[in-house]
């Protein structure tokens, strides 16, 4: 038998894991993001950039991309939110292994991970002369401007 939408949106189907994080002192708890949440997200990370040649191009912005997803996937017992999403520079202060490690669980969680990264780096390739950035974008094959180490891109 198919699934109501009121079965649908009424179903708990966000995930959240304890991690144990000795260096912190104890366990953390990360939440799956919803899908506003990881659209916002997403979004946040990305910046289209005009190119020399009149097209733009979307690139992936890595600065303390880590910190904020998980000021949004860091909970207390009840499932609400420990940071804002301004709390992000302070975070990204702590190890960047906890951070990393983190992260990975929080990505899982929210159905996002390698194949995603590619595909919006995928999607790097604007061509668009307008100032829409809505219409579909094209497929690149050049390098993202971002480095891989989760640093800032060269400006």
């Amino acid at each position: 038998m198919a699934l109501s939408a009121d079965a649908i949106l009424g179903a708990e189907d966000t995930q959240i894991k304890p991690v144990d994080v000795p260096a912190w002192g104890g366990e953390v708890l990360v939440r799956g993001l919803t899908g506003i949440e990881r659209d916002a997200y997403e979004a946040s990370i990305q910046q289209i950039r005009p190119k020399p040649d009149g097209t733009k191009e979307v690139v992936l912005v890595r600065d303390n991309a880590r910190a904020k997803l998980l000021v949004k996937c860091l909970v207390d017992d009840s499932g609400n939110r420990l940071f804002k999403d301004t709390d992000a520079p302070a975070l990204g202060k702590k190890s960047g292994a906890i951070l990393d490690m983190l992260y990975d669980v929080a990505a899982e969680l929210s159905g996002m991970g390698d194949a995603n990264e590619r595909e919006i780096e995928g999607n790097s390739e604007a061509g668009q002369t307008g100032d829409s950035p809505s219409s579909s974008p094209e497929t690149s094959d050049a390098p993202s401007t971002s480095s891989s180490d989760g640093s800032a891109p060269e400006s």
